[in-house]
Order: structure tokens, then C-alpha cells, then sequence
């Protein structure tokens, strides 16, 4: 890992925001700067995209494409709608969804593959 002060660390974080750029100084994965902000207990840059994330949204709602914000920004359309979308949605996620998926796929690992097959196909014909 590269040798890099906890100090320097926080100098470089406000001036690059990002753990990839940082990376890209020392030739480093981003991955290698998130363990040393860790490691130094430096908390993430918040809120490092607000003003970039703002512009897409007024864009968007102007009635540009979400395909050519994407260009625009150099994200992928997918990145795009996502924050999009977060911004429409007040930025909240839906409570509960991964607790559900971790039960779901709790319970399933308990039981037999027939058994949950079966039990999918059941409920696929009463709902038809």
C-alpha cells in the first residue's frame, strides 16, 4: 500500500474529492485509498457530486434526453436515471427491501430446491 500520510490524506480528499483520483496520483486503486481514509478514521467526502447531480436534474426537467446528460457528464445513462430518480424520490430508498431479500433467501436456503420450485410454480397458477 502507498506510504501516504493521514494528514496529506485529508489535504488531498478536499482538493480531488474522490478516492480514485487519489489513487490515480499514486497509483493506487480507489479500493487502497477508501482502506487508508479508513485505517486514518477519515470520514468520506459528502455530498461530493451535489452541484453536478442539481445540474442533471434541471436539465432533465427542461426536457434534455437522459442519454445526452450522460454524454454530457461522462456517466452512464444508468448512473444518470439513478440520480434522476433519486432526486424525484427525495433521495430516500425503500424501507425494509434488503431485510426482505435476506429473508427470502435465508428461508430458501433452508428448504429444498424442489420444494421452493414447486411453491413458486404454485403461487404463479393461483395468481393466474
Amino acid at each position: 500500500m502507498a506510504t501516504i500520510s493521514k494528514s496529506q490524506l485529508e489535504k488531498l480528499q478536499k482538493k480531488y474529492k474522490t478516492d480514485d483520483a487519489i489513487g490515480k496520483l499514486f497509483g493506487i486503486t480507489r479500493q487502497a485509498v477508501h482502506q487508508l481514509r479508513n485505517k486514518y478514521g477519515i470520514p468520506p467526502v459528502m455530498n461530493k457530486h451535489e452541484e453536478r447531480d442539481k445540474a442533471i436534474l434541471k436539465d432533465y426537467e427542461s426536457g434534455i434526453a437522459g442519454t445526452k446528460l450522460a454524454k454530457k457528464h461522462d456517466l452512464s445513462i444508468s448512473q444518470t436515471y439513478r440520480i434522476i430518480n433519486e432526486f424525484k424520490s427525495g433521495g430516500k430508498k425503500a424501507k425494509g427491501t434488503k431485510k426482505a431479500v435476506k429473508k427470502v433467501a435465508k428461508t430458501a436456503a433452508k428448504k429444498p430446491a424442489k420444494k421452493v420450485v414447486k411453491k413458486v410454480v404454485k403461487k404463479a397458477k393461483s395468481k393466474r
